[in-house]
Parts: C-alpha cells; sequence; structure tokens
C-alpha cells in the first residue's frame, strides 16, 4: 500500500491574532506586538474583581485584607511592589519583570479601589496626553503643581 504524501498548508496564524503593524516613534519605524489573545480589558475587569472584594470577609479574599487596612497601608504595598519590579528590571530577569509587573498592576488596581478612582478616570487621562510630548506635558505638570500646590511625598 503506497501512502501518500502529507499535505502541507500554508501556516494559518490564530483568529485572535493580528498581522503586526508598525508604529512611528519620532523617525523611526518601531514593530506593534502581536496580540496573544490576552487583552487590556483584562484590568477592568479585575478592578471590578477587586471593587466587588470590599466587602468581603478578609480571612478569605487578599483583596479584602488588604483593603481593611486603609489606603496608606494599601500605597504602601504598591510601593513595595513597585521596587521588585524596579529589582527585576534592572537584574535583566524577563520572566520575573513580567511576574512582578503583573503583581504592581493588582495593587495599582487595588489602590485605585481603596482611593476611589476608577479605571475611565485614568483612561481619560491617558488619551488627554495622548500624542502631547513627554517634555511639554512634564512641563504642563510642573507649573499645574504650582497653582494647585499640591507635593510630592519627601
Amino acid at each position: 500500500m503506497r501512502e501518500t504524501p502529507a499535505v502541507v498548508k500554508k501556516a494559518q496564524k490564530p483568529p485572535n491574532q493580528k498581522t503586526p503593524k508598525k508604529k512611528v516613534l519620532g523617525n523611526k519605524l518601531l514593530p506593534v506586538p502581536v496580540s496573544t489573545g490576552a487583552s487590556p480589558e483584562v484590568i477592568d475587569r479585575l478592578w471590578t474583581v477587586v471593587l466587588g472584594r470590599r466587602t468581603a470577609d478578609p480571612a478569605v479574599s487578599h483583596s479584602a485584607r488588604l483593603l481593611s487596612r486603609g489606603t496608606a497601608k494599601v500605597a504602601q504595598k504598591f510601593g513595595e511592589e513597585s521596587v521588585e519590579c524596579i529589582i527585576e528590571a534592572v537584574a535583566g530577569n524577563k520572566t520575573a519583570l513580567v511576574a512582578e509587573s503583573a503583581d504592581v498592576l493588582y495593587h495599582l488596581l487595588v489602590l485605585w479601589v481603596s482611593a476611589g478612582v476608577h479605571p475611565s478616570e485614568v483612561w481619560t487621562e491617558l488619551e488627554r496626553r495622548e500624542g502631547v510630548s513627554g517634555i511639554v506635558e512634564k512641563s504642563a505638570r510642573r507649573a499645574l503643581a504650582t497653582v494647585a500646590a499640591t507635593r510630592k511625598i519627601p
């Protein structure tokens, strides 16, 4: 019996994967990462989960335990996670950086819930800044901070 040769098909990408595009930064053309199926909407979903945990039992929910300690403690925990993320970035440990980045985002969401910030407020601010030079935007923030008499924590 003679075997028929296997048909070689053109490699197909998964339906949720898009063709890489290019993004212009200054005068450089940069590749835009191809989606793996995960999306930024996961942040909104996680915020909703954390928001729902405000009234949960701190003995069974890590989010509830963090939130029960107050905004200052939540902010402290966010800071600790941020430092861990920085350490992994400096060490060049990409796998740990990804894991620590997820921790930072989670703790940032807990901080937003604790402080009464909705993600849409942050998305609106990011959209406002989109297309504005970082130097110009930072300069405008300095001027606003002077007018608003806000200050950074020493």
